[in-house]
């Protein structure tokens, strides 16, 4: 049962409905176990893969085990097996707006979608890898498979807290070193960082990885409600800076902003990456249930 925190039972079911969809084949990828309409359709012996947490035991090559004393599970021709990373932004700047409506904290919001992701991905069997990313030691989840992890799947997202910086490219560099099979894989982040995204994707994109950008901003960021002479504190250095803001300045900052975002989009088509843009005063599950869906990476 989801962790209502998180999402509820209807966004679950929903949810239950749906997959993660790799457009071209990624490097490594294998055929596997997957929850779809062909299981079954095939008992031609296809290949091998390394046995993974909460694969079906019923699949493990005894004789193989025998000799080598390594699990490997058989796979089947008609099956599907898909190696889904998901990486959050844990920072600081995340946890933002810190009062008003709670729905639209980015911090909140990015979890929720992560969670979500997180939840089609062993609904349907895949392969899923979890990091949580900033300067402050996080340790990832997984990689696992299958419903029975849904539950500490949650427990650790929703005990996930916001602090401290990420250095968004060396953490996307380090992951594409280390992570193992390449697949699909989704970044939530605000970018809201000093050192950029761009050397770490082409590292993904390098190594095989399928990437997608979910792009979270605040309203507030996008159009912000503040006026006269302040002093603005970034959250993550604790630098301050004294501004002046009136109708024009807050014009070019939105016009500055959306250029920003415009730039970001252009650079990712460009590439091959899915860019999603969003804010979180949109419900979070249509990101997965429209946004992901007419891009082809959720069916």
């Amino acid at each position: 049962m989801a962790d209502e925190r998180l999402f509820d039972e209807t966004t679950r079911r929903k949810l239950e409905q749906l997959m993660l969809v790799a457009r071209r084949v990624r490097t490594g990828a294998m055929k596997g176990e997957r929850r779809s309409t062909k299981r079954g359709t095939s008992i031609e012996f296809a290949d091998y893969r390394n046995y993974v947490r909460g694969d079906d035991l019923r699949r493990l090559d005894w004789n193989i085990y025998g000799r080598l004393e390594r699990p490997f599970i058989k796979l089947l021709e008609d099956e599907e097996d898909l190696a889904v990373h998901l990486i959050l932004d844990v920072s600081a700047s995340m946890d933002w707006p810190q009062e008003g409506e709670r729905d639209r904290n980015k911090f909140l919001y990015a979890r929720r979608l992560f969670a979500g992701l997180a939840y089609m991905a062993l609904a349907t069997n895949d392969r899923l890898a979890l990091l949580a990313t900033s300067d402050t030691a996080v340790q990832p989840f997984g990689p696992v498979r299958g419903r029975g992890f849904g539950l500490p799947m949650l427990a650790y997202v929703d005990g996930l807290k916001a602090s401290g910086i990420t250095d968004l490219n060396a953490a996307l560099k380090d992951y594409a070193l280390r992570a193992g099979r390449p697949g699909l894989c989704f970044i939530i982040s605000d970018l809201l960082m000093p050192g950029g995204y761009q050397e770490g994707i082409n590292r993904l994109l390098g190594r095989g990885y399928e990437v997608g950008l979910i792009h979270v901003l605040s309203p507030d960021e996008i159009e912000p409600p503040l006026g006269g002479d302040l002093r603005l504190v970034d959250v993550e250095t604790g630098q301050g800076q004294e501004v002046t803001i009136d109708a024009g300045m807050r014009d070019l900052y939105m016009k500055r902003l959306e250029a920003w975002r415009d730039g970001i989009r252009a650079d990712c088509v460009r590439r091959g990456v899915h860019y999603i843009g969003v804010d979180t005063g949109v419900p979070w599950e249509k990101v997965i249930l429209f946004n992901l869906r007419r891009l082809g990476a959720v069916k």
